[in-house]
């Protein structure tokens, strides 16, 4: 009998909501450790030893898969494995205590405050577009929410009047992040007049629209970012999630504390948290070196 995945990718997606990209990715690499299994005559998944997932990721090695590919499949195991575990199908958790392959941890790219300034100085107001423009990229910058998420607010999620908003993240959690007094200045105004000015299309729930009425797409900000971003003359590469790694690296600078960025920022691990404090650590050694006499 072959190893069955269904009802683990059911549970995925009911009982820890997540993605169905997330989903396929899982299934096609189980898919592939299932023919692991089958090649070495493991039928059952109660057969799953940690000798067999050590076979298979040294399958994956010799095979030249790059660290990140096998540190995906073994995600993929890990969090089969879990459930297997829970589901009382194994006894014990093959893969407990395996590291994934080293990687390098990937900086992400951060503007300076000065370069943010500049770039949120950049829409016009005076006409809906750019009213929606700056109300946007300062509601990103205040609140640090993910593309995905902003572009997904309803109207419904946004409170001008106290200054919040409520926001969908990974898996459909839920997250209140506090939204500061600028950004909702011009989101109130952008709610007062340039969205009606934009003539939303009838039934339209979304907060930022497109100028035929429509919620704004991902492809559509990442043209909006790029355009302000040519006129503030700022050279770096920008990328759709540039405003929030800015977001939160400028916070940390400025003394936040780590377990409340994680909040913010809707991470489940702080781990992930983390990488932000290499990028403050490079600016308080970039600064030492500037300014001690002795450095």
């Amino acid at each position: 009998m072959e190893i069955n995945t269904r009802h683990f990718l059911n549970y995925l997606a009911v009982e820890r909501g997540l993605a169905q990209n997330t989903i396929s990715s899982y299934a096609l690499d189980l898919k592939q450790f299932k023919n692991f299994c089958r090649r070495r005559q493991v039928s059952k998944a109660g057969e799953i030893t940690r000798n067999v997932v050590l076979n298979y990721i040294l399958e994956l090695k010799k095979s030249g898969r790059s660290s990140a590919t096998i540190a995906r499949h073994m995600a993929a195991l890990k969090a089969f494995c879990r459930f297997l575990v829970d589901e009382q199908v194994l006894g014990s958790d093959p893969m407990a205590n395996l590291e994934s392959p080293g990687l390098p941890k990937k900086l992400p790219g951060v503007l300076a405050q000065e370069e943010v300034q500049k770039l949120l100085e950049q829409p016009r107001v005076g006409n809906p577009g750019g009213l929606r423009d700056k109300a946007m990229l300062e509601l990103m910058y205040a609140t640090g929410m993910r593309v995905s998420e902003l572009l997904t607010l309803d109207l419904d999620q946004v409170d001008c009047e106290h200054g919040y908003v409520r926001c969908l993240g990974k898996g459909s959690k839920e997250r209140i992040i506090p939204v500061g007094s600028v950004a909702r200045n011009f989101l109130s105004e952008y709610l007062r007049w340039g969205r009606a000015k934009i003539k939303a299309n009838k039934g339209e729930k979304a907060l930022f629209l497109n100028m035929r009425g429509n919620r704004l797409t991902r492809q559509g900000f990442w043209k909006i970012i790029k355009k302000y971003a040519r006129q503030a003359g700022i050279a770096r590469e920008i990328t759709p999630h540039t405003l929030r790694h800015s977001f939160a690296t400028h916070l940390l600078e400025n003394g936040a504390d780590l377990r409340a960025l994680q909040e913010m920022l809707g991470h489940a691990d702080i781990t992930t948290t983390q990488i932000y404090t290499h990028l403050t650590e490079n600016k308080l050694r970039e600064t030492y070196d500037k300014h001690h006499p002795r450095a």
